[in-house]
C-alpha cells in the first residue's frame, strides 16, 4: 500500500480514506422495513479479532432484516489516519459510527458529540475517558469491551500453578491506554513472587527486536490484547518457538495462529452484540448514554498442542479437561 504525504486537513481526510480503500457493502433481507442506514465503521488495524469483531456486528444487522451501507475503513494503525476517518463519517452524516478498539472508539468521541458511536474491542471504557460510568456511560456513546474481569487472573495462576513461571515477559505499545491497564493488571495479579519484565513498542516494526529482548530474562510471554503487537504476533511467536518460551497471548484468535494458550471468547460475539446494541439505537431510538456498557461471556480456556510442542511444552493430562484444544 503506498503512503500519501498530504497538506491540508480536507484533503488528508479525503486521501487517507482512498489510501485505506473504501469498502462499501450493502445488506438487506425480505420483508425488511423501508427505512436504510448508513453506518461507518473504523478499525485502527486489520487482525483476525478485530475482524472477527467487525463481521458480528455485520451479522446483527442481517439478522435483524434491515438495509444498511457499511462505510468500511481501517486506519493502518496510524491514530492520525482515525481521527481522519471520524471526522469524514461526521462530513457525511452518517447515521452511526460503530469504532472497533479504543483508539478508534476516542477518535469518533473526539469528532462527534451528536451522532451516535456504538464501539467493541475496549478494554476499559473509563480509563480511556470514553464513558462516565459503565452502567450509565452518558453522552453519545456506548459498547462492548473485551476485558473479561477473569481473563488476566486466570491466566496468570495457570503461568504460575502448572508451568512454575517466575518471570513474565510482555510486549506492549504504552501509547494504547488498553494495554497500560492489563499491564498493570497483570502485575497486580501476579503478587511479590513473580516478576513482570516489559518491552515497550511504538510500531509493529518494534516487535520482534522486543520479543528478543527479552529473551534470557523471562520464562514466559504473555501477550494481551495490544493491537500493534497482536498485529505483528508472528515475531514474537517466531521468538518463542525458537527460545522455547511459552506464549500466552489473550485472545482465541491468537492461539490459532500460533500462541500457546489463552484464556478468551469469541470476538465475533462482543461485536454480535455490539451490533444488537446499534440496531436498537437506530430503529428504537435508544439512548446510548442510557445503555449499560456489556462485558464479554464464556470465558474458556484454549490450548494449541502444535504450539505447545514448538516451545517445549509438555502437555499435562489434567489439562484435557481444563481446555479446549486447537492445533
Amino acid at each position: 500500500m503506498k503512503k500519501l504525504w498530504l497538506s491540508g486537513a480536507a484533503l488528508s481526510a479525503a486521501m487517507v480514506l482512498a489510501a485505506c480503500g473504501e469498502e462499501t457493502s450493502e445488506t438487506s433481507a425480505e420483508g425488511g422495513g423501508e427505512d436504510s442506514y448508513t453506518i461507518g465503521v473504523t478499525q485502527i488495524v486489520e487482525h483476525p479479532s478485530l475482524d472477527a469483531a467487525t463481521e458480528g456486528f455485520k451479522r446483527a444487522f442481517e439478522e435483524a432484516g434491515l438495509e444498511v451501507t457499511f462505510d468500511d475503513q481501517v486506519a493502518q494503525g496510524d491514530q492520525n489516519n482515525s481521527q481522519s476517518i471520524s471526522q469524514k463519517f461526521v462530513a457525511d452524516g452518517v447515521d452511526l459510527i460503530f469504532a472497533n478498539s479504543t483508539p478508534s472508539a476516542l477518535s469518533s468521541l473526539n469528532a462527534t458529540a451528536d451522532i451516535p458511536i456504538v464501539f467493541t474491542s475496549v478494554t476499559d471504557p473509563l480509563s480511556a475517558n470514553l464513558v462516565a460510568d459503565m452502567e450509565a456511560p452518558g453522552g453519545n456513546v456506548t459498547g462492548t469491551t473485551d476485558m473479561h474481569p477473569d481473563a488476566i487472573s486466570n491466566t496468570v495462576e495457570f503461568m504460575t500453578n502448572e508451568l512454575d513461571v517466575k518471570s513474565i515477559g510482555m510486549v506492549y505499545n504504552a501509547g494504547e491506554p488498553n494495554s497500560v491497564v492489563q499491564v498493570d493488571a497483570v502485575k497486580e495479579a501476579v503478587g511479590s513472587d513473580v516478576t513482570v519484565e516489559e518491552a515497550a513498542v511504538s510500531t509493529s516494526a518494534d516487535v520482534k527486536q522486543a520479543a528478543e529482548s527479552l529473551v534470557g530474562k523471562v520464562d514466559a510471554f504473555y501477550i494481551i490484547t495490544d493491537n500493534t503487537v497482536v498485529s505483528a504476533l508472528e515475531s514474537v511467536i517466531g521468538v518463542a518457538n525458537d527460545q522455547d518460551i511459552p506464549l500466552f497471548v489473550g485472545e482465541l484468535d491468537s492461539v490459532a495462529r500460533g500462541g500457546f494458550a489463552a484464556f478468551g471468547f469469541e470476538y465475533g460475539d462482543i461485536g454480535y452484540e455490539a451490533g444488537q446494541m446499534a440496531v436498537e439505537i437506530l430503529t428504537e431510538g435508544a439512548d446510548p448514554g442510557e445503555m449499560a456498557v456489556q462485558y464479554p461471556g464464556n470465558l474458556k480456556l484454549m490450548i494449541n498442542r502444535d504450539a505447545a510442542e514448538e516451545m517445549g511444552i509438555e502437555v499435562k493430562p489434567e489439562w484435557e479437561e481444563m481446555a479446549e484444544f486447537t492445533e
